[in-house]
């Protein structure tokens, strides 16, 4: 049976050996996106800063791209159409200005644009202290999400493992913040999504590495431990990256072909998928050598909690 290997069986790259400058290159990159989340910030949605929330019924099917684009062209700043329930039931968020006069001709630029057909079920004001409170939320659920994986990865294994086993989340959590920061792209409620499953799709592959090099423990008793990272990321390298391509494939696939709203929120995910195999291979793993990782803690034989199912059959 054919099997696909976009990396062969049998390498030896000394990853190990080159962890000195990709740790580097790692703790270069986090800082720079720290230092443009502390100078700049984040250029936050409408659903942080506040606006006004139209829920509209139209009397036909719209044309979402058009309609986007002429609500676009009135100059109101930033103007977000999603539809739900119906074909032709909208929500439309517009943002706030500061000067309440400018705020009531955006809004009746907004009911000239849709016509006197369209219905308004509902308008609403979202005020900027929702939009801190959705701010501080997110950061709890980041906060909370990494300090779950670091108590099932020191429970799963060694108490190192879950050091970092984090020190990588976060490394992919502030790249994917500080890409925010960095570029022009708007941060909104889909952005904490997206930061959240880079950090379950590195947490994956973490695992599954961290489990072979404690297989890998067991059978080789006498070696050295940077040589035991260095076979097992050698063994799980094919795997991590067949994993990444396909997955990479999929979600490229909605960036190009699913539209703008979800292109800006499948463009994190890809360079999630992207920082997270990195720091799962180069960083994470690597850090063990850091820790002194005990051979004797790990235990001597196959005999495991989890049912006998090894990492080193998965790939």
């Amino acid at each position: 049976m054919f099997r696909l290997h976009l990396i062969p069986y049998g390498t030896k790259f000394d990853i190990v050996g080159m962890s000195r400058y990709m740790i580097s290159l790692a703790v270069a990159v986090v800082v720079t996106c720290f230092a443009f989340m502390t100078f700049k910030g984040l250029n936050y949605s409408i659903d942080f800063k506040g606006g006004y929330i139209f829920e509209v019924t139209l009397p036909g099917e719209p044309a979402i791209q058009e309609l986007r684009d002429e609500l676009g062209s009135l100059g109101l700043g930033e103007v977000s159409i999603q539809q739900f329930g119906g074909k032709n039931n909208l929500m439309i968020r517009l943002g706030r200005a500061e000067d309440g006069k400018e705020q009531e001709m955006a809004i009746q630029k907004v009911r000239n644009a849709l016509g006197t057909d369209a219905v308004y079920k509902k308008v609403e004001t979202v005020g900027p202290k929702v939009g801190s409170e959705l701010v501080s939320n997110a950061i709890k659920a980041v906060t909370f999400a990494l300090l779950a994986m670091l108590c099932y990865i020191a429970i799963r294994f060694e108490w190192q493992f879950g050091i970092c086993a984090v020190a990588a989340l976060l490394h992919d959590c502030a790249i994917i913040f500080g890409m925010f920061s960095i570029f022009p792209l708007e941060f909104s409620e889909t952005s904490i999504t997206a930061v959240l499953l880079t950090a379950s799709y590195s947490i994956n592959d973490t695992v599954v590495i961290f489990d072979r090099i404690r297989e890998t423990l067991r059978r080789h008793k006498t070696m050295n431990i940077k040589d035991v990272i260095n076979l097992s990321l050698n063994e799980t390298l094919s795997r991590t990256t067949l994993t990444a391509t396909t997955t990479l494939l999929a979600v490229l696939a909605l960036y190009l072909f699913g539209g703008k709203v979800i292109a800006a929120f499948a463009l994190p995910i890809m360079v999630g998928i992207i920082v997270g195999t990195f720091s799962s291979i180069f960083v994470a793993s690597p850090l063990l050598t850091c820790l002194n990782l005990r051979r004797d803690k790990i235990g001597g034989d196959d005999n495991r909690k989890d049912g006998g199912r090894s990492a080193a059959n998965i790939g």
